[in-house]
């Protein structure tokens, strides 16, 4: 029995229309394919789980894959009140995502964004390396266990195209010869590639500046890591380092010779390095006297047009807006900003000889309550990338029995989540016990009809009857995903909408359905009079 199911399965497989067309072309459509759909098409049969797994294929299918940005808001108290770690996917079409990212847990703070690979961060023993799409997840060992100072933003995570390997980086302070005490000058850089068994230390060529590191971000580009220096004998005061995850090599890269000028209100000049379009960029603005991380006066931004000449041009010259995003300033050919109302906007802008116009400015959304200096931006893809091969590393670990959600901490906000989908059920429950007593109501007073003896008032009366029937919006199904941190504050919105809409029909219906009763009353006692 079993072995004519199991001849049956293969008869299937071998008459499937789709198997009979060339390997080629096959491939062909499934590059065209989702993640979403890849992944149910590899339980389908074993020639396409085999095609679908293939290293080749996923890496063609990465080049396809569209591209996302990834904003991320890290885990803060506002007002007494947790809010967790949470992440916002928007596509090229700039529609947002509704569900939370399920690899993101509320405790995570991400540090890196790889071909579809998350490097997330926990103050934990160990720091993840998740799959975006397909929710593989690979926990690792730290360099240094419980180390005091430590921070996501020392951590960086890229991928050299040449040698196709995966690797993170980690600055590490307190280690700079003679001076133990120094915690803002590092010399060695800690990495790791996926697979290997332990953390190497790296030398740099001199000692560097870890306040630059934390300050102003560091970016990963065709396999090279770059971050900001302290460089007082240049223009800038500030140099480019980069590391060559590959040749796991050092060099300097000098910033523009000009000079920005400063405006008399401001007050101390900031520089950040970002990411814009694949390229190296050098963002630059004065700040408030008072508040170091808002911006004042215009922000410049200079992209590295030849690495190896050290050539820069200025790209844009823009009014600084409050708060400057990161790693990636950019989205397609538009810029992503913070202001202090709690909104991110879109700058679309046109280059005129360095100058650059605003032609539209327009919402996206609204982060608040969370800070906004508490927002970071990659841009991201979904992929088939695999983690499982790196498994069998000696650093690989299991993550704590007792983390993310599971913790108490939690427990107030999974229990806000829960009182929430509770009034959205009673709500639905409410509105369909009013349409059932609203209907019961219809029947007795259309009972009555036939004692009003003139045609035409009966017939008025019946249509008034007919017309005040309670009419609530659609009850689309609760989905047991997540939602993100703006879909919650819109579902919440929505929620407090409808009870706002129910309280209202109801009012409406019952003092209309009132009102024909009592008109129907009057007139059979109006009729009874006539007979006395």
């Amino acid at each position: 029995m079993v072995s004519e199911e199991v001849n049956s399965k293969k008869q299937r497989n071998e008459e499937c229309f789709i198997n009979c067309l060339p390997r080629d072309l096959i491939e062909r459509v499934f590059l065209r394919l989702p993640v979403s759909t890849l992944l149910m098409c590899v339980g389908v049969c074993k020639p396409w789980r085999n095609l679908i797994r293939e290293p080749q294929f996923v890496t063609l299918h990465l080049k396809h894959a569209s591209r996302f940005a990834l904003l991320f808001f890290g885990k803060e108290s506002v007002a007494g009140e947790r809010h967790p770690s949470d992440a916002i996917l928007i596509d090229e079409a700039w529609s947002q995502s509704t569900y939370a990212v399920p690899v993101v847990g509320p405790d995570d703070i991400l540090f890196g964004s790889c071909n579809g690979l998350l490097g997330l961060y926990t103050k934990t023993s160990s720091i993840k390396i998740a799959n975006l799409a397909t929710g593989e997840c690979l926990h690792l060992e730290k360099p240094v266990k419980n180390l005091k100072g430590d921070h996501f933003s020392l951590y960086s995570f890229g991928f050299h195209p040449l040698t196709k390997e995966y690797k993170i980086t980690h600055f590490l302070r307190d280690c700079v010869e003679d001076h133990p005490q120094n915690k803002d000058r590092f010399n060695f850089i800690q990495v790791y590639k996926l697979g290997d068994e332990t953390w190497k230390d790296i030398r740099t060529p001199e000692d560097l500046s870890l306040n630059c590191v934390r300050n102003s971000g560091s970016i990963n580009v065709d396999g090279t890591m770059y971050w900001l220096t302290e460089d007082m004998a240049a223009n800038w005061q500030h140099a480019v380092m980069s590391f060559d995850l590959g040749k796991e090599s050092f060099a300097r890269i000098q910033l523009p010779a000009s000079i920005p000028e400063d405006c008399a209100s401001g007050g101390p000049r900031r520089y950040w390095i970002r990411e814009i379009d694949g390229k190296i960029s050098i963002a630059t603005a004065q700040t408030y006297p008072s508040q170091p991380t808002r911006l004042v006066g215009e922000l410049q931004i200079w992209t590295l047009d030849n690495k190896v000449e050290q050539r820069w041009s200025q790209k844009y010259n823009i009014l600084a807006t409050d708060y400057i995003l990161g790693p990636c300033l950019a989205h397609g050919e538009k810029l992503l900003t913070q202001c202090r109302d709690g909104n991110l906007y879109l700058y679309e802008l046109l280059a005129e000889n360095v100058t650059s116009k605003v032609l539209k400015m327009a919402k996206l959304l609204d982060f608040s309550p969370h800070k906004p200096d508490n927002m970071q931006s990659y841009i991201c893809v979904k992929s088939l990338v695999r983690l499982d091969v790196y498994k069998k590393a000696g650093i690989v670990c299991r993550p704590n029995q007792r983390e993310g959600w599971e913790l108490e901490k939690w427990e107030a906000w999974q229990h806000m989540l829960s009182k929430m989908e509770e009034l959205w059920s009673r709500v639905h429950q409410k509105e369909h016990e009013s349409i059932e007593s609203s209907q019961q109501l219809r029947i007795q007073l259309n009972g009555l009809l036939p004692h009003v003896s003139d045609d035409s008032i009966r017939q008025q009366i019946g249509m008034k009857i007919a017309q005040k029937f309670p009419v609530f919006p659609d009850q689309q199904p609760r989905s047991l995903r997540r939602l993100n941190l703006i879909e919650q504050k819109r579902d919440i919105e929505a929620l407090h909408a409808r009870i706002n809409k129910y309280v209202e029909i109801i009012k409406g219906v019952t003092e209309a359905l009132d009102s024909i009763s009592t008109m129907i009353h009057s007139v059979i006692q109006d009729q009874v009079k006539i007979y006395i």
